[in-house]
């Protein structure tokens, strides 16, 4: 289950928020790794390492790397504050080698306890879900400024959200980032994506929130085995909380695998079957492919509401995040990212 290899640094390499990147020579081979800082201390030149290498000998283009587990002979220090109930007892990664103990936003010892008991609903706040980590800074583009942004990161990809160079990127355009269920390491954490949702709102004083995946879409091109399935759940959340559910469809023409040319079927399972609660459904217009059969799967339960497109394009390409997804980007894929913006622009029209 993990390929262990261990190794020395030869160098660092680049860095972001919680992430260190570096070169590690295992034998006489170099090995691309990265490491989290907070969870095995700040790796150097000459130390020795050990590695997951799974993820980079499967050849994973999201986790295409060696994965740093411990620096054993330069052991990080505890955190500052006891393991205790008092400074937090979240546990995320559960019964991991890697487990993380964090103060959970609505735990007796957070400062917003008092808010969080108190909170809910989320007020009839737009939440745009989508399929893909990628879709996020797409879906902020269609929104523009103005609106506060927060975005609720659910466990189906990436556990850590520092793993996310398009997060890093955003630092400073989102109102914060709420990591969910077994996500962690965002400005917030929260249990559920229903107490996520409820954060975003009461705490982080979001306008618009965003609901996704972390970075690491898992899908084995089966009808029921995608890690999307949850954009589903989470359309049932927002609307039990009160909110207004927004379902970013995953749209291209440009996919080689016909299950996700035109509508995905990643959206017409999650939305048409797994979400029980209606949505506004985006579809951006005008629409160079037919749809038409495939969004009868959705209007049976939800409202279709389309978009126009007009202005989107240049509001993507001013995006302070680079744009891929699936390792294709805008002029590639389009329509992926102009349904995404078209979704963010509806929510930041439902705010009038």
């Amino acid at each position: 289950m993990v390929r262990w290899r261990s190794g020395v640094v030869a160098s660092l390499g680049r860095s972001w928020n919680g992430v260190r990147t570096l070169e590690v020579l295992v034998g006489s081979a170099p090995v691309r790794a990265l490491a989290y800082p907070a969870l095995v201390g700040e790796p150097a030149v000459g130390d020795r390492v050990l590695l997951n290498v799974g993820a980079l000998e499967m050849g994973l283009g999201t986790g295409g790397y060696a994965l740093v587990v411990a620096l054993p002979d330069r052991l990080p220090p505890d955190p500052p504050a006891p393991a205790t109930r008092e400074s937090g007892h979240l546990v995320k990664a559960r019964y991991t080698p890697l487990q993380a103990i964090v103060l959970g936003v609505d735990e007796e010892a957070s400062p917003h306890r008092a808010v969080m008991e108190s909170a809910d609903s989320i007020d009839g706040m737009p939440v745009v879900v989508a399929d893909l980590h990628s879709a996020l800074p797409a879906v902020q583009a269609g929104i523009g400024p103005g609106p506060s942004v927060a975005y609720v990161m659910t466990d189906g990809g990436a556990l850590p959200a520092w793993f996310s160079r398009t997060l890093d990127g955003l630092r400073g355009h989102l109102a914060g980032t709420v990591t969910v269920g077994q996500s962690f390491g965002g400005d917030l954490e929260a249990t559920t994506v229903h107490s996520g949702l409820l954060a975003a709102r009461h705490v982080l004083r979001a306008d618009v929130t965003v609901v996704a995946q972390g970075p690491g879409n898992l899908g084995t091109g089966t009808a029921w085995g995608f890690s999307g399935v949850a954009a589903g759940e989470a359309v049932n959340a927002a609307a039990v909380l009160g909110g207004r559910p927004v379902a970013s469809l995953r749209l291209s023409d440009a996919d080689p695998r016909p299950r996700h040319r035109g509508i995905s079927h990643h959206s017409l399972t999650a939305y048409g079957r797994v979400a029980l609660a209606p949505a506004d459904v985006v579809l951006p217009t005008p629409l160079p492919f037919a749809v038409e059969d495939a969004l009868e799967t959705l209007s049976a339960r939800h409202r279709i509401v389309h978009v126009a497109v007009d202005g989107l394009e240049a509001a993507l390409k001013a995006s302070p995040v680079p744009l891929s997804t699936m390792g294709r980007g805008l002029d590639a894929d389009p329509w992926y990212f102009l349904a995404a913006a078209a979704a963010g622009r509806h929510a930041a029209a439902l705010l009038s």
